[in-house]
């Protein structure tokens, strides 16, 4: 019997004094709701590994910042000038001003070296580091910009038609040449009499005024409008239409004919967002 007693106050006393200390009651551990538990979105959040660049794919993505080009904003003439109206294709539509505020556009297409950087993955048919990605859709883009930004911290994006057709001219600072640079389109452009029918190196050709290499030739290259032919109505930054079935690609490739008009600096064709070609690819542009 005392023994069974001594039992009970050894267990009870160590109770009484929490009770005593916390006020005359027994603090127990609240329980977790089943709310406030983390989910098994979160929990995979918080477990998935941040993907880490090596230096050399930390500097091909710096390099992008450092060969963006600015331009200043302006107004022009877009769509087919005097001398190119004879060769312009009707989707081209009316010559119209336009009025643009400053941006940034990269001296060089997009590279395979910066597509693999960012997708882990290169879709090209002409493998080449410094060679210009093709082979990739317009949708297919828009993933690489936004993977691109979440690594660079950046606002990449694809040019409007508007500001692609302004920096191939030459910006304020045009002469007025026929192709993106010079009238002398083997200058300038790889296209289908020069090409080999094959892609190059970016910037093996000369610049254009503003520095941009290859507006031109070697791939053409994707903007973010939807479709749409142009009017004679006056337009300030514009962006194209909210919505349609096509977007646009812009200026030569390496399979370009000049005499089928496929090299002067208005050409312009819509194409579906899901559709790839091994001659188009694209070039980044960045808001001022």
């Amino acid at each position: 019997m005392k023994k069974i007693i001594f039992v009970v106050v050894f267990f009870l006393v160590p109770v009484l004094v929490i009770a005593q200390a916390s006020g005359g009651q027994i603090r127990r551990k609240p329980q977790t709701s089943s709310s406030s538990k983390p989910s098994r979105t979160q929990t995979a959040r918080r477990t998935e590994p941040t993907r880490q660049l090596t230096a050399e794919q930390k500097s091909i993505l710096d390099n992008i910042a450092y060969n963006m080009v600015y331009v200043e904003g302006g107004t022009f003439m877009m769509g087919p000038i005097a001398d190119e109206k004879w060769k312009a294709w009707d989707q081209e539509g009316k010559l119209h001003r336009v009025a643009l505020s400053s941006f940034f556009i990269s001296k060089y297409e997009v590279t395979q070296e910066i597509w693999e950087t960012v997708m882990e993955k290169n879709p090209s048919s002409f493998y080449g580091a410094k060679r210009p990605v093709e082979n990739v859709n317009w949708e297919e883009c828009q993933v690489f910009i936004k993977k691109l930004n979440a690594l660079t911290g950046k606002k990449y994006r694809l040019p409007s038609e508007a500001e692609w057709e302004f920096a191939a001219r030459g910006g304020n600072k045009s002469m007025g040449y026929k192709y993106s640079g010079s009238n002398n389109i083997n200058d300038v452009a790889w296209y289908k009499n020069n090409s080999s029918n094959m892609t190059h190196e970016v910037g093996l050709k000369k610049p254009n005024e503003l520095g941009l290499y290859d507006m031109t030739g070697n791939v053409l290259e994707f903007c973010q409008d939807y479709y749409e032919v142009y009017n004679e109505n006056p337009l300030t930054n514009p962006t194209g239409p909210t919505s349609g079935f096509f977007r646009v690609y812009r200026g030569g490739g390496w399979r370009s004919s000049i005499e089928y008009r496929y090299c002067h600096i208005s050409a312009r064709q819509p194409i579906p967002p899901t559709q790839i070609y091994n001659y188009v690819g694209l070039r980044l542009a960045l808001s001022y």
